[in-house]
């Protein structure tokens, strides 16, 4: 049987699990994981509990469950599918070809249905999988121009989720409303931070001694959306600036891929400016 998938959010009170246990086991539905949490800074209560005989957990739950919880509550049913995915990159490999490869063999729960990019030169990579490849060039077009070529591209995919792999532009926030909490990023972390062009060979120039990554969601704040993954490596005297990008590249492919991974498999909540995870 299909596992479905509950998630809930709203105030804390006494019993919530209680009330909220017992609806299921009332009808019938059996309890395979369940987790919980309570922000004890806001008094939030978050929740996601697997059934494994689904079928029978449908939309009529929600509002039982809503006479029950205190307001406001989230309520939201899921499951377990290959999610439609559409990724963005631009020149650089190493994100998109793990993507594609977790994808091909069923590591991620994911349907990447399409390639964007604003360059041509990772075409042979995608078509190598047999996956979709759109150039949409950027130079000589305003962004506004640029972003509504995109979404033309994107519509007849459906994506649920827009994955950026080193997708190195900037997108408006009209674009990013088109994909509310629906688009993951990748960047580099440094301590401390280096902006622009080759921020490997800066942290080696300033001889850092610990690299990092960061998965996030894209908001209208550049950089600034929830958190959902992050990694670091140490480093020291011996990496070369190559060894260094190349130790960079390989925590920045496996956050993404976790971050993703958790996404897809509905385990992020996000709470004002953080996420809750169940992973």
């Amino acid at each position: 049987m299909a596992h479905r998938i509950l998630m809930i959010d709203c105030p804390d009170e006494k019993g919530l699990v209680y009330r909220i246990t017992r609806e299921l086991y009332d009808r019938g539905l059996n309890i395979i994981s369940n987790h919980e949490f309570v922000d004890s800074t806001t008094g939030y209560f978050f929740m996601r509990t697997v059934v494994d005989n689904g079928q029978d957990l449908n939309h009529e739950i929600e509002e039982k469950l809503t006479s029950l919880l205190p307001e406001p509550a989230n309520i939201r049913l899921t499951s377990i599918t290959n999610r439609p995915v559409v990724v963005m990159a631009t020149k650089e490999s190493h994100c998109l070809g793990d993507l594609l490869l977790r994808n091909a063999y069923g590591e991620l729960p994911s349907d990447i249905r399409a390639v964007v990019s604003n360059y041509d030169f990772l075409e042979p990579l995608v078509r190598s999988f047999n996956i979709p490849f759109h150039y949409v060039p950027h130079k000589g077009l305003e962004r506004k121009e640029h972003e509504e070529k995109i979404l033309q591209v994107l519509e007849p995919y459906e994506p649920e989720y827009l994955v950026l792999a080193k997708y190195m532009r900037i997108f408006s926030p009209e674009f990013v409303a088109h994909f509310p909490s629906r688009m993951v990023n990748i960047h580099h972390s440094f301590l401390p931070a280096f902006a622009g062009a080759s921020p490997y060979k800066q942290a080696f120039d300033r001889g850092v001694k610990i690299i990092g990554a960061t998965a996030h969601f894209v908001t209208e704040d550049l950089d600034e959306g929830p958190i959902i993954a992050q990694g670091v490596l140490p480093v020291n005297h011996s990496y070369t600036a190559e060894g260094m990008s190349q130790a960079g590249r390989d925590v920045e492919k496996n956050v993404l891929a976790r971050a993703l991974k958790m996404v897809l498999e509905e385990r992020v909540f996000i709470y004002k400016d953080k996420t809750i995870l169940f992973d």
